[in-house]
């Protein structure tokens, strides 16, 4: 069976779970089960925290993960990105008193307090500076006001918190972040079937992209007279290609096409101003690309 590691907790679980259960997949009947069977698709869920997720794929304990891009990269495992999922955005940011610093730079020599030491570290290498990094566990914004470090290093999603401890951002993201699917940056994971894992992780990704499209496209309906035809296609091209049907009327056609979501009403209305008439939107529950 596919071994698959989802969070356990946190805004990238409800995330991650909604995702895998949009394709199709069972997961497990409550959050205090650490471990779940889907029999149907030959796969297993184990649900681990989100840190430790990258560790476990890059020792060939389990197949794939679910997880941050920051986690990942902070955890140095034998483990790469495979594609980004599109949910759970945030900033990794430096960040101190507000006035206090205008740029990164201005860091060097200082002490940044961060749960993510391995991260500053490298950044801080590529800067050619040097700093002295106060690895804590959480609640790192608390840090400055306790004398603990000058700045903090920190994920921002919001920057609510942030503000309401009298801290800014300083310069421009360390790293731009989100939910993310990783597998192994080595030899697979042994096991009886290599093949079929490789299915299995076929599977998956092909899955996981048609929910992702399914959540970006939508389906859009609309009739139209033969003279204006051409100019109403080139409004909507689809993602390959419209349906185009004769009406029983003679000289109208109905055409259907997969068009992003966030341009709908503006298609809507450029369809209208080249004569389509009849025209309806619906939404994509799943698909395959």
């Amino acid at each position: 069976m596919l071994r698959v590691a989802v969070p356990n907790k946190g805004s990238l679980s409800e995330k991650a779970t909604e995702m895998l259960r949009a394709a199709g997949y069972s997961l497990r009947p409550n959050a205090k089960t650490l471990a779940h069977t889907d029999n149907v698709n030959e796969i297993e869920f184990f649900y681990l925290r989100p840190r430790d997720i990258a560790v476990y794929i890059g020792r060939g304990i389990l197949d794939i993960g679910i997880t941050g891009r920051d986690l990942l990269l902070e955890s140095g495992a034998e483990a790469k990105e495979i594609m980004s999922l599109g949910f759970g955005a945030s900033r990794f940011h430096y960040a101190g008193p507000a006035g206090a610093f205008a740029d990164p730079s201005e860091l060097s020599g200082k002490s940044i307090a961060t749960s993510y030491p391995e991260l500053v570290q490298q950044d801080l290498k590529q800067r050619g500076m040097s700093a002295s990094i106060v690895p804590l566990d959480g609640a790192v914004e608390v840090s400055i006001q306790l004398g603990v470090a000058d700045a903090i290093a920190d994920v921002v999603e919001t920057g609510t918190t942030l503000r309401a401890a009298g801290l800014e951002t300083i310069g421009e993201p360390i790293l731009r972040s989100e939910g993310v699917l990783i597998g192994r940056d080595g030899p697979p994971r042994e096991a009886e079937d290599p093949k079929q894992i490789e299915l299995r992780t076929d599977i998956l990704l092909r899955r996981l992209e048609s929910v992702i499209v399914a959540r970006d496209y939508v389906l859009i309906d609309y009739d139209v007279a033969e003279e204006n035809l051409e100019a109403a296609i080139a409004i909507t091209p689809g993602f390959e290609s419209p349906t185009v049907s004769t009406l029983h009327d003679r000289g109208w056609f109905a055409v259907r096409a997969m068009v992003p979501s966030a341009d709908q009403h503006t298609l809507m209305d450029k369809l209208y101003s080249v004569g389509a008439r009849a025209i309806l939107v619906s939404r994509i529950d799943a698909c395959r690309i």
